[in-house]
């Protein structure tokens, strides 16, 4: 949605609602009894366990929307299992998968996940967009500008995270372009019976309780989750606030299984917007008042429910399941936009129905596994808006929005024993459509001289495609190709703008459409493993913000190519120090075009060949180190090293300034005595001053300011676990 201020406001706008060390699995033949202490899973017909290799069928991951082994699969998938979350020093979500290779996470507040993007291979502003993020098998992604609500997945909830790189159009649709990142919550065990409390206290007034406990009995196992954190931020007026309960009630009888899942949160954050730096004025308040607030009454709530039910069977030609999901999230926010306010509602709800089923023969010199499945989602939208929370009663602007998608898809593997073959390929079909209305009252308070958008709609399909080989070599090492086709729909944030004269409309657009593939080297052993990926791909139609014209500012951009490199490795030095490593080198960049530039002083004819994509750093490096120097003491740590990057709204690259470069040291020290733990975690040791998200100015009057937003210097975090089995 088209902005009246610098692009920092949408930005900060999709901040505000979404209020609210790994190796790769390849060469995870060693953290088998690391992974399965997840719920095992049911016992397996002959069929689809002749499937599985050996040595990898404790591992089970979600690749194909069911649980499997991870190994021997033509795909670059990384498992970070629950014992590396337990010991690192990340405190959120995003910082975790920061030490990943493909990923940089940017943050405009830090603390707590509030304002984190995740992006995975190079998508800059729009990555919130192009990696689907699941709970439990389930989209996370809203149909709207909103980020992932990272912050109400923290790690202590947390059973083990999936990263799939390039992949995933097929099986989950829209928004897989760069890949899906699939977090797995704590499961109910059976039999087990356990508990575990947890409090924290810190920097910034941080302190946080947490609960989780199991209770199994027979078929029926439950699980319970609660969380409470509160922090002030390290920026004026930036407290957080948030309340998170989730539950997992699992019946398990032979080959059936039905799980029941429920999942609350609750988030109220204030908003401490950016920091001007304007050098031909003399401005920097980067340097002179980092901590300071330009927006002291900026503020955002969010409530969020989920709630799902999945019934399934395993069969002797296979595995059915049929999954009913449903999710809800209630926004407000408040910008006082330095006296032009504006308040917000925002009400978004989604039903899917997820049937599929996983077919399996091992006759012959092929085991072959295909699964088919339907997908069908109908979210509900309506935005209201007002310029103060009390007269929302009488918006100003009632959006109301309606969309389905409705898909069917069929994956298939052949694994070759004979020869160490795995072949894959899959094939998706996705119908969309949309329809939206825009209601004006010019009699509620400050409505004049606003407009109702005419009603539109739209109807669209497109195809997902994916083909994969994978090659055993010898002495544990393996080749991997892989080639696809993926898309993305308009959100309605995107489509819901206004004209060249400022008046509302809807302006539908082209799906956004990427091809391209990778390669890959595995080496694995039982002391080490280790991953070479190159990639490439080209993005026709990208569905992305054009500062510099007037009207709806979301269009169709021209052709982009984004191509890298990703080196990951682990090595188990020796039974008590554990190392890890991730490079990543990424090139992303327009491949043509320009942007005219119509929007009143603003910037024209903007050249676009060539130019680097904004907020994609070029390189990153993440070193990790887990110790364990006696039985009860932990020590680790992490180095992450980040380039340099264009700013947003830098599409010319003209400014002389970039985000610059930063690197971060974080460590952390656990003693566990019998039942008790007590851990200090260390994040930014040294101070380091720094922040990764700035925005130009694109006015012609100001054309070297932007808008920056520090980051926390070193803080600290002191955890307490007392655990009952």
């Amino acid at each position: 949605m088209k902005s009246t201020t610098p692009r920092h406001a949408a930005a900060l706008s999709a901040a505000a609602l979404c209020l609210v060390p790994a190796s790769h699995a390849s060469a995870q033949t060693t953290e088998a009894a690391q992974v399965t202490q997840t719920q095992a899973p049911p016992t397996l017909p002959t069929a689809v366990a002749q499937v599985m290799p050996a040595a990898l069928r404790e591992i089970v991951v979600t690749a194909t929307r069911f649980e499997e082994p991870a190994g021997g699969r033509p795909v670059n998938l990384t498992v970070i299992p629950r014992e590396a979350i337990a010991t690192s020093p990340a405190r959120t979500l995003p910082e975790l998968l920061a030490l990943q290779p493909g990923l940089s996470v940017r943050e405009l507040y830090g603390g707590g996940a509030s304002g984190a993007t995740v992006d995975l291979r190079g998508f800059g502003s729009v990555a919130a967009q192009n990696t689907l993020v699941l709970v439990d098998g389930r989209p996370l992604n809203d149909t709207d500008l909103s980020d992932v609500s990272w912050s109400s997945l923290p790690l202590t909830s947390i059973e083990r995270v999936e990263i799939l790189r390039g992949s995933g159009a097929v099986q989950y649709g829209a928004g897989a372009s760069a890949g899906v990142i699939n977090v797995i919550t704590r499961m109910a065990r059976p039999g087990e019976r356990s508990a575990e409390f947890a409090v924290q206290g810190g920097s910034l007034s941080t302190g946080a309780v947490s609960v989780n406990g199991n209770l199994g009995s027979g078929p029926l196992s439950l699980r319970l989750y609660a969380n409470h954190l509160e922090t002030d931020g390290w920026r004026a007026n930036s407290r957080n606030v948030q309340d998170i309960g989730q539950a997992d009630l699992r019946w398990r009888d032979g080959p059936s299984t039905l799980t029941a899942r429920l999942a609350l949160d609750r988030q109220n954050s204030r908003l401490p917007g950016a920091r001007q730096v304007q050098p031909s004025a003399g401005v920097n308040q980067v340097e002179s008042n980092p901590r300071g607030t330009s927006t002291p009454l900026d503020y955002a709530v969010q409530e969020g429910a989920r709630a799902s039910l999945d019934f399934d069977r395993v069969l002797d030609i296979g595995e059915f399941n049929l999954g009913i999901g449903w999710r809800k999230k209630q926004q407000s926010a408040y910008f006082d936009f330095g006296g032009f306010p504006n308040y917000s509602e925002r009400d978004l709800s989604v039903l899917a129905l997820t049937p599929r089923m996983r077919f399996v023969n091992a006759a012959g010199p092929a085991s072959v596994s295909t699964t088919v499945g339907i997908d069908v989602y109908r979210w509900d939208y309506r935005l209201a808006s007002s310029n103060a929370q009390g007269n929302i009663s009488r918006p100003v602007n009632t959006v109301e929005a309606v969309q389905d998608n409705a898909a069917l898809y069929v994956a298939s593997t052949a694994a070759f024993a004979a020869t160490g073959t795995t072949v894959t390929a899959g094939l998706r079909r996705e119908r969309y459509k949309a329809a939206s209305t825009d209601v004006y009252d010019p009699t509620a308070p400050g409505g004049g001289g606003g407009s109702a958008a005419d009603a539109g709609s739209q109807v669209l399909y497109q195809n997902a495609w994916e083909l994969g080989v994978r090659q055993a070599l010898s002495a544990g090492w393996a080749v991997l190709g892989r080639a696809g086709r993926s898309y993305r729909f308009a959100n309605i944030d995107e489509i819901y703008g206004t004209t060249t004269v400022y008046t509302n409309q809807f302006q539908f657009l082209r799906p956004q459409v990427a091809t391209g593939g990778e390669v890959a080297l595995d080496w694995s052993a039982p002391f080490a493993g280790a991953r070479l990926a190159l990639h490439r791909q080209d993005v026709d139609d990208e569905i992305r913000l054009d500062p510099y014209t007037s009207g709806v500012g979301n269009t169709n951009l021209p052709a982009l190519r984004r191509q890298g490199a990703e080196l990951g490795g682990w090595w188990q030095a020796s039974p008590a120090l554990r190392l890890t490593l991730a490079y990543t080198w990424t090139q992303a960049r327009f491949r043509e075009g320009e942007l005219p530039g119509t929007a009143p002083f603003a910037q024209t004819n903007i050249a676009l060949t060539g130019r680097a994509v904004p907020l994609v750093p070029a390189h990153q490096l993440a070193l990790g180190a887990a110790w364990k120097p006696m039985a009860e003491l932990t020590l680790s740590g992490s180095v992450r090293k980040v380039s340099s990057a264009v700013m947003d709204n830098d599409e010319g690259n003209t400014l002389a300034a970039r985000i610059p470069g930063h690197a971060l040291v974080d460590l952390r020290a656990a003693w566990d005595e019998r039942r008790w733990q007590v851990a200090l975690a260390v994040n930014n040791v040294f101070d380091r001053s720094y922040f990764n998200y700035a925005v130009r100015s694109v006015s012609t009057f100001t054309p070297d300011r932007y808008n920056a937003y520090p980051l926390p210097g070193r803080t600290a975090l002191v955890t307490l676990t007392y655990r009952l089995h």
